[in-house]
């Protein structure tokens, strides 16, 4: 279309005129480099040969890499008076990191422990966390958003982090970021449920199989990084392996003690005070975390509190076996309501909100225990265990804007709005979820002589849940018990394994892999005397291969192919009355082609071609299918775009302390359509196949031009921009009377963030403002209209003692 066009024409010429400002300013104020040499030595004391080194700036797209030599000696020439990383790798010892500053630093002397610390959990095949492994090696997609670029973009939640991920669409909802909406790669973002979250490698959704719907999200506080994989290497976790995985990653205790508070304050009654505690003391490795963050979200009586505490505890038990502990708790107590507004209420009040009694309580509970043995120098074993428990009770008077004027409950005391706040009713949406599992995984590193070297991955998982689903509907608006409407128990029996080997032949890593899944569920209606029970099974094999080629210079070219599948929740399969459904999973095929290369320092890109062929989606049965109706097999649809990340560092690039910085994430979704027969669910009769899908905007780009110098100061201004996009599958560009159809117009985001590191009063100041012109857009238009976050300006402290 033309203004996609138009946009990428500007952009380009923008990435121009801010590069070459980049290279003027870094020769004006380029300094002087430095040599730092170093040694790696056991904790004997004895030099350890053949380890690999790798350097990084810190915020910088650059990487230097070497080898020991025989004296376990390495040096590093040329290096600016920066922040640096580095980390050490050795067979038969744990991976190790340090963080220094060449200036007055000329030798560094790293001890490497054969201990393991902890748990390994990256989902990109470990290579982050330094492992053998290269991203040479990595045959697909993957993202990581590091701790520095969490910290010093004062991310106020979740959603604003992944918006820095190409391929990645996320939905606002309530302004405070507490339930997620994500898609990736076109798929429908509505409560991430073709997405896999996980936290350390470990499911974090509720009923990742029965129900993967979220109504629940920690805060972006309790993480470290987080990283993205939407590659064909997403099929060793599952269940869902369509769009891709989400895996938070939590700090690991500290060598030394380390304690740190964070305060913030802002507009809209904004709070978050946070305090952080590590350390190592012998041989038990602590980390605890608390958080207390409140405020107010987008509309008038949106205002949330939330409690989250998180620990983890490391104990080695001898040079070979060690184990993890992780303890988690959230509370959430929200004035918050579910429906939107309709286009009258919305032109009255672009912020309104007549529900000021709709209440949401919700409690997590999440402990796990993993066991890391180390077999050999290139065997590792680590079994976890995990257990969580989530209630959720939500208070509501209205799910959507059509039950407007006079269907709010379906009571006969609510004649009309006059009555909301007196005589109408309320429904409690009352959900309790257990989750129970244990997944042992087995890595092997071998050599097929000088023919190739291989790593095995394999592992599998048995996984229970069960949901307690209660409404009670109430007699007034703050009503807290009613009369029984629904009264289930579903349960979910589910058993997996996957088998994946990446065989490298010199420059070529060729990984072929498989997963299966075995699921049994049940469902119970206790309303029914006598209750109404069915049972059924699905099965799914789950194929998938990638290729990288690390033959060119500063170069991987990637390709892979992966069998997507997500499992059909509980209710679908088993109806209210026990009947069971035919239904088979949901099945994609999904292809895509790559390269990401920095040939030259302090210069990174990342391109990928993508396709998800959705084959086998579960749509009604029909034409009359709306809610409650039943379900099919046959939908299909077509995803096929473009992703590209770039990261440019002027300080990297001249070797200056100076560093002028340029990051971008772009989406492109030319291709995101209905295909075979499909009929829409607004209008029975009506074809919308080659229609576009809803929620799927041609264009996404987050930007930020900033600036860094290793003394302290950061500041940047980011841009974050949303395409045009329909709300439902016929389309419709005028609004409908409820506001839920209609087109969503493109919109723009401008933030600022600037931080200033005090290090004699190990203190860090930051002031950080969200949406600057305060601009209001409409956001979601599923249940009625939800308006977009206003204007936020945040000032906060970090101090480290």
């Amino acid at each position: 279309m033309k203004f996609s066009s138009t946009f990428r024409r500007k952009g380009a010429r923008c990435a121009v005129i801010c590069f070459l400002f980049i290279a003027l300013a870094s020769v004006v104020l380029g300094q002087k480099a430095n040599t730092v040499s170093g040694q790696v030595v056991d904790t004997n004391g004895h030099a350890v040969a053949g380890a690999v080194i790798r350097l990084t700036r810190t915020s910088y797209a650059d990487e230097m890499r070497t080898t020991t030599d025989q004296s376990g000696r390495f040096s590093f020439p040329g290096l600016a008076s920066s922040s640096y990383r580095i980390w050490v790798k050795a067979d038969s010892f744990a991976d190790t990191f340090k963080e220094f500053a060449p200036d007055g630093v000329s030798s560094i002397r790293i001890v490497v422990s054969p201990s393991p610390l902890a748990v390994d959990v990256s989902v990109s095949a470990n290579y982050l966390a330094g492992s053998r492994e290269s991203l040479d090696e990595i045959p697909g997609s993957v993202e990581r958003i590091d701790r520095e670029t969490l910290t010093n973009a004062r991310v106020f939640n979740f959603s604003e982090a992944l918006r820095k991920v190409a391929g990645v669409n996320i939905r606002d909802e309530e302004g405070f970021g507490l339930r997620p909406n994500i898609g990736i790669r076109g798929l429908n973002p509505t409560r991430s449920s073709k997405v896999l979250l996980l936290e350390d490698g470990l499911p974090i959704s509720y009923a990742p199989y029965g129900d993967n719907a979220s109504y629940y999200h920690p805060p972006i506080e309790r993480f470290e990084s987080i990283e993205v994989l939407k590659g064909s290497g997403q099929i060793a976790y599952g269940p869902q392996t369509v769009g891709g995985v989400i895996n938070y990653l939590t700090p690991n205790p500290t060598d030394e003690p380390t304690f740190a508070i964070k305060l913030t304050g802002g507009n809209r009654s904004f709070f978050n005070g946070s305090f952080l505690g590590s350390g190592t003391i012998g041989k038990t490795g602590l980390v605890a975390n608390f958080a207390r963050k409140q405020g107010d979200g987008s509309r008038p009586f949106i205002n949330s509190k939330l409690n989250d505490l998180s620990t983890k505890v490391v104990q080695t038990i001898n040079d070979r076996n060690s184990l993890t502990f992780k303890f988690s708790y959230y509370g959430e107590d929200s004035n918050v309501t579910y429906s939107g507004l309709t286009e009258a209420e919305y032109a009255a009040d672009r912020r309104g909100n007549i529900f000021k009694n709709d209440f949401f309580y919700g409690d997590r509970f999440g402990t796990s225990v993993s066991h890391t043995s180390v077999l050999s120098s290139r065997a590792v074993l680590i079994t976890s265990g995990y257990a969580n428990f989530f209630k959720r009770h939500w208070w509501r008077q209205s799910s959507n804007s059509g039950q407007r004027p006079n269907r709010l409950n379906v009571d006969p005391d609510c004649l009309s709005l006059n009555d909301l706040n007196t005589t109408c009713g309320n429904e409690g949406r009352l959900r309790e979820y257990a989750t129970y599992g244990i997944s042992p995984r087995f890595t092997l590193n071998y050599d097929a002589g000088t023919i190739f070297r291989g790593e095995l991955q394999t592992g599998f998982r048995v996984h229970w849940e069960r949901q307690d689903r209660l409404q009670k509907n109430g007699d007034l608006p703050t009503s807290r018990d009613g009369v029984v409407s629904e009264n289930n128990q579903r349960k979910t029996f589910a058993y997996s394994g996957f088998i994946q080997n990446r065989f490298v032949f010199g420059d070529l890593a060729v990984t072929p892999g498989i997963r299966f899944e075995k699921i049994d569920i049940e469902r119970k209606n206790l309303l029914l005397l006598p209750s109404a029970f069915g049972k059924t099974s699905v099965n799914a094999t789950i194929p998938g291969i990638g290729v990288a080629y690390s033959g060119l210079p500063r170069t991987t070219v990637f390709a892979g192919v992966h069998r997507g599948f997500s499992p059909p929740r509980n209710e679908d399969i088993v109806s209210n009355t026990g009947g069971v459904i035919e239904l088979n999973p949901e099945l994609s095929w999904n292809y895509e082609f790559g390269a990401r290369t920095s040939l030259f320092r302090g210069v990174r890109f990342d391109g990928t071609f993508f396709r998800v062929d959705y084959e086998n989606q579960i749509v009604p049965s029909s034409l009359a299918g709306g809610v409650g109706s039943t379900l099919t097999n046959g939908g299909r649809s077509l995803q096929q775009g473009f992703e590209f990340v770039g990261q440019v560092d002027s300080g990297a690039i001249f070797r200056s302390t100076h560093n002028f910085y340029l990051r971008t994430a772009y989406t492109w979704l030319p291709i995101a359509e209905f295909r075979g027969v499909r009929f829409s669910s607004v209008s029975a009769t009506t074809l919308v196949t080659g229609n576009r899908l809803p929620y799927a905007p041609e264009n996404l780009l987050t930007a930020s031009f900033g600036y860094s110098h290793p003394k302290g100061f950061n500041a940047f201004v980011e841009n974050v921009y949303v395409d045009r996009q329909f709300a439902d599958d016929l389309n419709t560009t005028n609004p409908s009377a409820n506001g839920q159809r209609g087109a969503i117009a493109s919109q723009t985001y401008w933030n600022a963030t600037v931080n200033y590191r005090i290090e004699r009063l190990r203190s860090t100041l930051f002031v950080t403002g969200k949406n600057l012109a305060d601009r209001t857009f409409i956001v979601d238009r599923s249940r009625g209209i939800l308006p977009s976050s206003p204007r936020l300006v945040q000032a906060g402290l970090t101090v480290r003692f």
